[in-house]
């Protein structure tokens, strides 16, 4: 992956007097962006989740970048040194017109555009999925108690929905299996305690399966991921998941909010060092945010408010920063290998969400009321030193 304008510009040089030599054919240099095959390996993901983005712009949404020019959103992260983009995926959201899969594929093409790796999200639901609800897709709902029929559905999503992405060579670079699934996945209502897992790893593993196969059948390689909110939690699920046949994956997701973590920021390291020795797996925090300011723009209450602080930061432009830059050191420090922030996009606007109208996250986004890039978005820069 190329981190910075100056590797841009080294290898542009490269290829240049490559073919003044003929070592290279000069036609090779034309590729599309759309096209971008760099394989580099990446030591750290500094991602984002920009799963908002589209449905903001149609509502209205401006972004700046740092300099305060009004610049393509995609673009200001690729600038900053943003190396992955996460999306997520519902099923079928008759609700709303974005998170679905044409959506998507709008947001994996312009994250390829921009030469940025993509970790797509499967939910498995025709809406949110997380730890308190993991709703079946209504599709689905008759074969909830037929697990091999389920499973069967469950594979068949998975490898359809990754091959028409390869047909437009929008392939992910890593897929989530599910979201959040402290609980079973695949439920109806009010989840259900304990874990049946003979079904739950039934079902888990024909998803991992598909992804498995198409990377198999389109000679690439799509990394597997799997999910849970909250540290504390990774560590009694991925216990209870591999000791019932539920091994063949790449990467441990966390969601990481220590305003719902038991683990304070100083104390974060332990739970993610555990994870990564006990399993010999890679780890990621895909969701964690910080808020820059406690005001709200908007009559949509903020998620995060002054007990979301922690560390010693403040609800500063300087404070998110601060918090980013630590958490990215903690998640190093324990061996992990990436930190995605989530929805630094979703901005207030004139639209309405489930609950309210404007953003639920404006406080806590990477730009400002007015739409320009926050210090917090200083973050991604720690690549360009990688």
């Amino acid at each position: 992956m190329i981190k910075s304008e100056l590797d841009l510009n080294y290898l542009t040089i490269i290829l240049l007097f490559s073919c003044l030599i003929g070592v290279h054919s000069c036609s090779q240099n034309n590729s599309d962006d759309n096209n971008n095959t760099d394989d580099t390996p990446i030591s750290f993901y500094y991602g984002a989740d920009l799963s908002y983005v589209n449905e903001m712009e149609d509502c209205g949404a401006i972004y700046k970048d740092s300099e305060g020019t009004l610049t393509d959103a995609y673009q200001i992260f690729k600038d900053e040194g943003a190396n992955l983009v996460r999306v997520r995926l519902w099923h079928n959201p008759d609700w709303t017109n974005y998170s679905n899969y044409n959506d998507v594929k709008k947001t994996i093409q312009r994250a390829k555009s921009k030469g940025l790796k993509v970790l797509l999200d499967f939910h498995y639901s025709d809406t949110w999925a997380d730890p308190s609800k993991q709703e079946i897709p209504a599709a689905w709902v008759n074969e909830i108690n037929n697990t091999p029929e389920l499973g069967q559905l469950l594979y068949d999503y998975t490898y359809t929905t990754l091959e028409q992405l390869s047909n437009d060579n929008l392939l992910p670079d890593i897929v989530q299996v599910g979201n959040e699934i402290n609980g079973m996945i695949l439920q109806q209502g009010e989840l259900v305690w304990p874990i049946d897992w003979e079904r739950n790893s039934a079902l888990i593993n024909k998803g991992i399966e598909a992804v498995r196969a198409i990377s198999t059948a389109k000679g690439k390689t799509i990394e597997v991921m799997l999910h849970i909110a909250q540290p504390e939690n990774g560590l009694w699920w991925f216990e209870q998941a591999t000791s019932n046949g539920v091994t063949d994956f790449d990467w441990i997701g966390l969601s990481y909010y220590p305003i719902w973590s038991d683990y304070d920021l100083n104390e974060v390291q332990t739970p993610l060092s555990t994870l990564i020795n006990t399993y010999n797996k890679k780890l990621m925090i895909v969701e964690t945010a910080y808020p820059f300011t406690l005001d709200n723009a908007d009559s949509a209450n903020n998620i995060l408010g002054a007990d979301a602080l922690t560390g010693g930061f403040p609800a500063t432009q300087q404070g998110q920063l601060d918090y980013l830059n630590q958490l990215k050191q903690i998640i190093e420090n324990a061996g992990g290998q990436g930190l995605v922030y989530w929805e630094p996009a979703w901005v207030s606007t004139g639209c309405s969400t489930l609950w309210a109208q404007g953003s639920h996250w404006d406080n806590a986004t990477l730009f400002d009321q007015t739409g320009k890039a926050t210090l917090g978005m200083q973050f991604y820069n720690n690549s360009l030193n990688d």
